[in-house]
């Protein structure tokens, strides 16, 4: 299995207001992209203010092996949900490891 974390910073563009679309849209990811095993995602609510970074929304995901992973970037759920975010992003950071 693969596990996928991301982590969202947005700009300046980004309404709050959004946070509660884009997370019910990662949550359907779930039940439309096949691979998926597990997937949380959430508003950080992190007390570690000096280590926030300006992170604002996390994303974890474990596929059941790496050609899921590999299959789940262009998949047109996904793609959707990168649309999503055009414009409203300062930074992204991934990280995928094999668990």
């Amino acid at each position: 299995m693969y596990e996928h974390l991301v982590s969202f910073k947005f700009n300046d563009k980004f309404d709050p207001a959004m946070e509660r679309e884009l997370l019910d849209v990662l949550h359907a990811f779930k039940g439309k992209i096949p691979g998926i095993v597990e997937l949380t995602a959430g508003v950080n609510v992190t007390e570690e203010l000096h280590n926030m970074h300006g992170y604002t929304l996390g994303l974890r995901v474990t596929f059941q092996d790496r050609e899921a992973l590999r299959d789940y970037g262009p998949h047109p759920v996904h793609q959707h949900f990168v649309k999503l975010l055009d414009g409203l992003l300062d930074n992204v950071v991934v990280v995928d490891y094999p668990i």
